[in-house]
């Protein structure tokens, strides 16, 4: 069964030869040049004003998130998993009072005691332990906090012939210190990000128009993110989809108790698995949240996602371990993150 979405669940059809293209194949790869949509078109065999009418539907009815950037988390900020347990009975109130941070990008129902999941994302670790602090506060329900120390594969790209998109490369583990400074911007760049948060204009000349609402020229705009896709600080450059409007109407939180000098080399080959999505170490909060090994599985039902995780963890002698399959129930928001609010440019 689908999950619930506070918009409807919507329906997606495949599209003809076309239009598939643009979808499936621009969600990384993204053309960084003066015109950008004709340069698609050309490849898709659709004209310009094609492309940007079929984005412009997508965006409208929700297929389609943005086109532009996904920023590597904790590279330009502070990013962490949270989750609370709500009461049944308030947990709409409850999760009304999460969606309504704007610094969180996601918050799902899913089938734990934990029930309520959130993704904080914030200029600083200090603005994101006051979020959770204020969450906690308005609440009254304890808000455990994961931050990520290691990230082996976060990449949402879908194939939208059926499987899950790989990632250009899987990460060969990349450690990250809990408390770790992110990269300081100069503050034109920070104008930049700030812009590019909320995704590329429709414009047949994007990136100029990017580059005239933050005073940077065309060519400095596509400089800057093709450094930024170079460095790291851009995971990728492209239309985002949301998985759900795509068809991939479950998906399932797959966590595990690993010893941690194993929980490394294991998540690495856990990322490698064609239908891992994300996988990456959280910490551990005990007594609340005994798990450190995380991965991400989407799927056409809950039976196909249940099917792949139980071939995946047998593969990688994973039931020696404690683990919990966490299954999304409803989508109260998802969104891209935003690391700047509009006074931190």
């Amino acid at each position: 069964m689908c999950i619930t979405t506070m918009a409807g669940p919507g329906a997606v059809h495949q599209p003809h030869t076309a239009t598939f293209r643009l979808l499936n194949d621009y969600q990384r790869g993204f053309p960084l040049v003066s015109e950008p949509f004709a340069a698609i078109g050309a490849e898709c065999g659709l004209g310009e004003p094609a492309v940007l009418a079929a984005l412009q539907n997508w965006l409208d009815s929700g297929v389609v998130s943005r086109v532009g950037a996904v920023f590597a988390p904790r590279r330009v900020g502070a990013s962490a998993l949270a989750a609370l347990a709500a009461p049944l009975s308030r947990l709409e109130s409850i999760a009304a009072r999460v969606s309504a941070v704007p610094e969180v990008n996601h918050n799902y129902q899913r089938e734990h005691p934990l029930n309520l999941w959130f993704v904080i994302t914030a200029a600083s670790e200090q603005r994101l332990r006051q979020i959770a602090a204020e969450i906690e506060r308005d609440t009254g329900c304890r808000v455990v906090v994961l931050p990520l120390e290691e990230e082996f594969h976060i990449d949402l790209g879908f194939d939208l012939g059926g499987a899950v998109r790989r990632a250009a490369s899987v990460a060969t583990g990349d450690l990250l210190s809990i408390g770790e400074t992110p990269c300081a911007l100069p503050g034109i760049e920070r104008r930049l990000m700030l812009a590019l948060q909320s995704g590329l204009p429709l414009l047949p000349r994007p990136f100029d128009a990017l580059g005239r609402s933050v005073g940077l020229s065309e060519a400095m705009v596509i400089d800057l993110i093709a450094s930024w896709l170079e460095n790291g600080l851009i995971k990728r450059f492209g239309i985002v989809v949301r998985h759900h409007e795509l068809g991939f109407c479950a998906n399932a939180m797959c966590v595990w108790d690993v010893p941690d000098d194993q929980v490394s080399e294991l998540g690495r080959s856990l990322a490698a698995e064609p239908a891992v999505t994300l996988c990456y170490r959280r910490s551990r909060v005990l007594p609340d949240w005994p798990y450190n090994l995380f991965c991400m599985i989407h799927g056409k039902s809950r039976e196909v996602v249940l099917d792949v995780r139980e071939a995946i963890a047998a593969r990688h002698c994973m039931n020696r371990w404690p683990g919990a399959v966490l299954f999304s129930t409803r989508r109260f928001k998802q969104q891209g993150a935003r690391y700047l609010a509009d006074g931190d440019a």
